[in-house]
């Protein structure tokens, strides 16, 4: 399961809104790259596949890919807008390494 805080739910929605994505979902994925191996995907979805895992959290539908879910199981999605920068943040703990800018990580 993916745990959404409610600073990245309110996030969430206001860019959902404003993108006229209304009745869209989080999606949440990894693909190889970035300075550690592995990078986190966020987009916004309407989209779901048979072998997607779909959970809702703080009341928001979130969709992983089967591949990605077994890297994100216990994740945390937040969103931060201070100083070090602004904009969705993974708090993983299947991370065994992050790079300084926290888009990526290794296990």
């Amino acid at each position: 399961m993916i745990t959404v805080t409610e600073q990245a739910k309110k996030q969430a929605i206001r860019l959902m809104e404003d993108e006229g994505k209304s009745g869209y979902f989080i999606r949440v994925g990894v693909e190889g790259g970035g300075c550690s191996g592995l990078m986190y995907q966020l987009t916004f979805d309407n989209q779901e596949s048979a072998d997607d895992k779909i959970f809702e959290d703080n009341g928001i539908k979130v969709v992983v890919d089967k591949k990605s879910f077994l890297y994100l199981i216990g994740t945390t999605l937040d969103f931060s807008g201070g100083l070090n920068g602004k904009g969705f943040v993974f708090s993983n703990p299947n991370a065994g390494r992050t790079c300084g800018c926290g888009e990526s990580f290794s296990l």
